[in-house]
This record gives structure tokens, sequence and C-alpha cells, in this order.
């Protein structure tokens, strides 16, 4: 990969899954459930068979007992849920692939598809949230002695819905596969985050030695954790290309991503916080129902697991007892995206606050810079039994009402509403978990004084090559035009974990900076060149952590949001590329304005999809970005050499809560007002119209 990316991909010279197919690739097109649950009675492909150029449709049948990834085995479910490649002998979500057709071009593979019948009987369908679906998984975290019935103060209660949201990648999933007769090995080219898993996983798959499999994740449009895991389609494009001795490619249309694509949140969220009169909070009670979908991607009991244990956030609460479950649905499946739990997290934790701050009369800054974890207190033991390493909230917090002129801010918000405007700030703390585990690198110095740098931490756009590139070249001592990077490449690169959870550049880069500080020990020692060093760098995990200021205003006529003002203080521990850093939260931020604004997936009460294009659902566009003013705190991280935390996730994480916040904030003169993502302007508009006459600002 080269060290500057930027113009190259400017200018559309990037290179993607669908480059790598040549022009001879057998194309696959899906035939997909219109049921969200039905048990398969037959699939008739005759006429689909009979089209020139078709050269196979399978189903079910054809492709039983071929073993599928399982999920992390660290939160195993109640049950085993499968991954089905096809459908049978039921159908479990719409959308679901029941056959799948291979073909000479793309247009035979789609018109052989559209002739394939499917003979079903509907059963009942469980729909999203509903309380009799399956229960896969529970987590119970309970800390501290409960305040006494007659301790004085507040009680403040949110029930939260977090709809399903879709990744919205810019490049949805694609995948080529190649079969080589004389090595006999498969060469798959796909946008993975975890290459060296997808390898493990195709290769047991289709009954291979683990060095049969070459994968190759090239540039990938976007991936944000929904491209973690392996999807059936993956597998069954792989097991075609070895079963016929060839090359097939598919590629995902957007619909498909709608209707067969991992999506992420789908959560409820349910919590009451009790504050004293003081403004101490002594309790906090939370229950978390997650909606998992018809089958379970690799990280799909993460979100949940997320949530419970970053509760009760950066705060001391003297007693938690949270709970959390995940049920199945007839819908598709859910799995991580930016964030995976975090962005719940801070929701829940942030309405309680702002809630009991204004049943007590208590500024909401005020009552969080009561209760903030001080930084003299790190490492600090939550309640759920995390380990916060390093932060300091207070200043977090402190830092950014200076910058945001906080007292100034209330001020013109007084005005303003005196002017029959609704006006409203929001704030909202959070911290962001950021991997652990371990991750690999491995440098070369050539003979010639160049340098060859292989990570197991592939790149999504976040610009890991530039990171890890400056790591080497500033460690060696070499100009960073004589290192090269190689990423996402199991044949080039070592075996790792991936790029997700926030922990590329705190692990990632650690490996990077072990493998070159051993290298240049061996080169101090005399060793001639060409030398070649490899390490494996472990961690636990560093927690980033923000503060998001909004000022939004209601429109009084319409109920349009529009946020005004965007500040935003992060701590992501020592920053390695500062700009990368902003692209990350920026990109992040519009992410958390998409969910907190206009993203949803809807389906029905019998399991339909509603929402299966753009045109039924929203994402921000240029102009619904608002001005964002960043600025950071740097609190190194005492668990790896380079001080480094996570930022890849943290715009989904404060924003969103923020944007909450300053909405409830904006209606306050009407009382307690019950608002949902995403807060889309009808439903701002009701909550205006069901004012009384004499309701001002």
């Amino acid at each position: 990969m080269s060290m500057h990316d930027d113009e190259r991909l400017i200018r559309g010279l990037g290179f993607y899954v669908q480059d790598a197919a040549p022009t001879d690739a057998l194309h696959v097109a899906f035939v997909r459930s219109d049921h969200a649950h039905a048990k398969v009675l037959g699939v008739d492909a005759t006429e689909a068979l009979g089209l020139a150029g078709v050269v196979a449709v399978w189903q079910a049948s054809d492709v039983a007992g071929v073993p599928t990834p399982g999920v992390n085995p660290l939160w195993p479910p109640a049950e085993a849920v499968p991954m089905p490649l096809l459908a049978g002998p039921c159908v479990d979500h719409v959308g679901q692939a029941v056959a799948m057709v291979l073909a000479r071009d793309a247009k035979t593979a789609q018109d052989a598809a559209a002739l394939v019948l499917i003979s079903c009987e509907p059963l009942p369908a469980w729909a999203d949230n509903k309380p009799d679906a399956p229960l896969t998984h529970q987590v119970s975290h309970a800390h501290g002695q409960a305040p006494g019935p007659a301790t004085p103060g507040v009680v403040a209660r949110a029930d939260l819905t977090v709809p399903r949201l879709l990744a919205m990648a810019m490049e949805p999933r694609a995948c080529v596969a190649q079969w080589q007769g004389d090595s006999q090995r498969l060469t798959v080219w796909l946008g993975s985050q975890t290459p060296a898993r997808a390898q493990a996983d195709i290769a047991r798959a289709l009954g291979l030695a683990l060095n049969q499999v070459h994968l190759i994740s090239p540039d990938v449009g976007g991936a944000f954790g929904s491209k973690a895991s392996l999807s059936p389609e993956d597998i069954l494009v792989a097991l075609a290309a070895h079963r016929l001795r060839t090359t097939v490619q598919w590629k995902a249309s957007r619909s498909e991503e709608f209707l067969s694509g991992q999506h992420g949140r789908a959560a409820r969220l349910q919590g009451q916080l009790a504050v004293d009169a003081q403004g101490q909070m002594l309790s906090l009670q939370a229950q978390l129902h997650y909606t998992l979908g018809a089958w379970l991607p690799y990280s799909a009991l993460v979100p949940m697991r997320n949530a419970a244990r970053i509760l009760p956030g950066p705060y001391q609460v003297q007693h938690c007892d949270i709970s959390g479950q995940s049920r199945r649905t007839h819908t598709a499946p859910v799995g991580i995206y930016r964030g995976a739990g975090r962005p719940e997290a801070a929701l829940l934790m942030e309405t309680l606050i702002d809630k009991a701050a204004r049943q007590l009369g208590l500024d909401p800054v005020q009552l969080r810079l009561r209760n903030l974890i001080d930084a003299s207190a790190m490492p600090y033991r939550t309640p759920t039994g995390e380990t916060l390493d390093s932060g300091d909230f207070p200043q977090l917090l402190t830092l950014a009402c200076e910058r945001f002129g906080y007292g100034h801010e209330r001020s013109l918000q007084q005005q303003r509403r005196a002017q029959g405007e609704w006006v409203g700030l929001g704030v909202a703390m959070y911290v962001e978990p950021c991997g652990q585990g371990w991750e690999s690198a491995r440098v070369t110095w050539g003979v010639d004084g160049r340098i060859t740098l292989a990570s197991g931490s592939p790149d999504q756009g976040q610009g890991h090559a530039v990171t890890f590139g400056h790591i080497a070249a500033s460690t060696l001592g070499v100009p960073l035009a004589q290192v090269q990077v190689l990423m996402g490449d199991t044949d080039l690169c070592p075996p790792g974990t991936g790029a997700l959870a926030s922990r590329s550049s705190a692990i990632g880069g650690s490996a990077v900076l072990q493998a070159c500080q051993d290298l240049l020990a061996q080169r101090a020692q005399g060793q001639p060149l060409p030398l070649t060093v490899e390490a494996r760098f472990d961690s636990q995990e560093a927690w980033a952590s923000g503060c998001v200021m909004v000022r939004m205003s209601v429109d009084a006529a319409t109920g349009q949001p529009r946020i005004e003002r965007l500040l935003w203080v992060d701590d992501a521990g020592l920053s390695l590329q500062p700009d990368l850093v902003r692209d990350q939260l920026i990109g992040g931020a519009a992410q958390g304005i998409g969910q907190a604004l206009m993203e949803q997936v809807v389906y029905d009460g019998e399991g339909q999809l509603l929402t299966g294009s753009l045109m039924d659902y929203a994402v921000p566009r240029a102009d619904d970005m608002p001005p964002i003013e960043l600025h950071s705190l740097h609190t190194p991280s005492p668990l790896n050499p380079l001080g480094a935390k996570g930022v890849g996730e943290a715009g989904c994480i404060g924003v969103p809560a923020a944007i909450m916040n300053a909405a409830r904030d904006a209606l306050s003169p009407l009382g307690e007002v019950d608002l949902q993502l995403p807060l889309r302007a009808e439903q701002l508009w009701f909550a205006l119209q069901a004012a009384t006459p004499g309701d001002t600002p």
C-alpha cells in the first residue's frame, strides 16, 4: 500500500475487490426470500438452468454440511445459532438467500435468478423487540449496597429505543475467489477487517489447509464493523470457485445490503438513576434489551456486553445493578457497528443525568462535575470490574465548558427563549474501551536501506499505513519515503487480530514499534543486512474519553432541528497523526449525527423490511453537517509504549447523546418530553403541538 493514498483514491486509482475479477469470471446472483419466516417446500430451477450461459443453481441441499463460522468463544450464546449458507428447511428473514445462480455474465445471472421458483409455507415471525423471542445471551453486573428507600433526592428514569442502523459503507460487500490449479490454492479478494480470521474461516469451510487460502483485502470503501465477519455470500463464492475450479465474483447491490447485510444497534435501554439532594449519584439500575436477528455474526454479542460493562461511564456511582438480554428475531443479522454498545451506554447514562439535573433544579454540568471520577483515582476499578487505565474527566468537562463558553451560551439561550425560540444545550461525556489482546508486525531492513513493514492489522481508510510508516521511519531513523507498508494480505503479512474496536494504533502500532526497536538493536549489534524481525504485542484495554457540547434549535412551525454548534474535546491519548485523528473524529461525528437525526431501519410487525433503499433510509448530506470545533486533551495510556488510545468510534458515542440532551433541553419548558432517536422534525413538531396555549420557550 502506498504511503500517501489520499491523492490516489481521490483520482479514482484505488484497487477494490471488484477490480480483481478477470473478464471470464463467473457471476453470482442470489434468489432471496420474500418471507420473514417460512417453511421451504421446494426450489424449482428448471427454467433458470435452461437459460443460455447459466452454469449452476445451488440450493440448501448442495451446501449441506459445510462448516460455517461460529461466534466469539469468549461470550458463547445460550444455544448454538449456526449461520445458514442457503435457507433450508426454513427461511428466517426477508432477504435471506434461498438459491445461488452462477452464470457467464451478470445480466444472465440476474435473469436466471428471476426464473427460480421458491415454494414456501408462511410461519409466524418474531419481530424486533418481541419479548417472547428466543433468549440467546444475557449478562448481569451488581456492585455496592443499594440506598435505603428513605434516601432524599430524586430518581430519574429513561426508556430509550435505539433503532437499527445500516453501516452504509460506500463500497457494498463484494467477493472474488479464484482457484489456482497449479498451486492447488484459492485466492480470495475480500474487503475484510479481519483477514487472518477470514482466511481461517474459509479454509475450514472448504476443508483446505490454512496455507491453501490466500486472502487479500485491498482498498476498502468503508467497513465500520460490518465487514469484520464473513457473510454467507462470501463463503458461497469461495466454495463455488473451489468446487468449479474457476474464478467467481459477486457484488452486492445497495438493496441487498439493506436486505441481508449486517445491521447495527437495535436496542431498548431502560434505566433508573437515584441522586441525593446534594447531587451525589447513589445508584444506577439498567436493563438492556438487544435484538440479534436471524443468525449471529462472530461479534453479535459484543454490543450488549460492551454497553453493560461500560456503564456507569466516567462517573462514581455507589451502587450499580445492570442486566442485559439479547434475543433473536426473524430479521437481518445484527453485528458490530461503529461504537458497538458504547453509544448505547453513553445515551442512557447521559440522558438520565440530564433528567436528574432538571428534577433537582441543578445545572447538568454541575451535576456531572460532582460525580466524575477524578484523575487521581486512576487506574480506576469500575463497578462492572473494568479498569480505566487513565484519563482526566473533570478536566475534559472544564475545558469543554471554557471553549464552548458555557455560561455565555446559557445566557444567550435565555435571551432567545424570551424571543420565542426553542433552543437547547446538550452535554455528553463518554468513555471508549479500545480493544485488548494482540497484534503483530514484521519489519525487514534491506541491503539497499529500504524498510518493508508488514502489519497484521489491515486498513479500511483510517490511514494506518501512514501511521505505521511514520512509527517505523522515526524509530529506525530513515526517511519516510524509504518505508513500504504491506497490509491486508495473508501471504505477505503476519497473522493478526484485525482492525476493529478502536485498537489499531494502540496495539497494532505498538507491535510495529516493538519490531522496529528489536531490529534497531540487532543493527546496533553489528548484524549485517538484510535483517527481519517479527514482533507480537499483547495489551490490556486502554480507555479513551471525551466531552461533546451541542447547541440546537427547533423550528416552532415545522419542528425541524438544526445543530447550530458542536464542540468536542477528546482524549485519545498521545496523538501519533493529528490530521488522521481529526479525520476520524469528523467521520465518526457524521455517522453519530445520522443516528441522532435521521437513520432508521424499519421492519413491520410481520418482519417485512420497509426501508429497503436510500429512498426510505436517510443519511447525512454535506448540508446536514454543522461546523465542528475540535479540541484535544492528551492523557497517555500506560498500557502501551506509544501512550495511544482509540479514536475511531468516538463520534458515534458522544455525539448522539449530546444531541439528544440538546433536543430535550430545547423542549424542557414543556416539561419532560419523551423523545426517541432519530430526532426527526415530525417527532419534535408533534411534541410542540402538544403544548398548551400558554406554553412558551
